[in-house]
């Protein structure tokens, strides 16, 4: 078995369908022998350049420790569903369960805009 990371980026339009997306991807996980050790919802953020003519997508981060014949199921699955725009398999040294540097920043923003009191005219 080894750890991978694994970087998707969802339709926007599809972000209410994330979680189920999500429980079939673990659920093929789990199912083949594998492990997640982290999953991380960073919503919706800006793209950097247009994919599709979208100028956002929802992102998920997830950490599995899976064997190959797993890993090479999840990519097809990747493929053909319509909803992910680009998908990012990266091979790790071991298993991260810490969070990300994303995450945080992620969780700082939320904290920002809790602080933050809106403008009421």
């Amino acid at each position: 078995m080894r750890h991978y990371e694994i970087i998707l980026m969802i339709h926007p339009d599809q972000s209410e369908q994330v979680p189920a997306m999500l429980e079939r991807y673990k659920g093929m996980v789990t199912a083949g022998g594998g492990k997640v050790h982290r999953v991380e919802d960073w919503g919706r953020r800006q793209l950097v350049y247009m994919i599709n003519k979208l100028s956002k997508a929802h992102y998920l981060c997830v950490n599995v420790e899976a064997s190959q014949a797993v890993m090479a199921d999840l990519e097809h699955a990747f493929k053909f569903n319509d909803a992910v725009l680009r998908h990012l398999t990266v091979l790790k040294n071991k298993a991260d369960t810490d969070p990300s540097s994303m995450m945080k920043t992620v969780e700082r923003e939320d904290a920002r805009k809790v602080q933050q009191p809106e403008y009421q005219a």
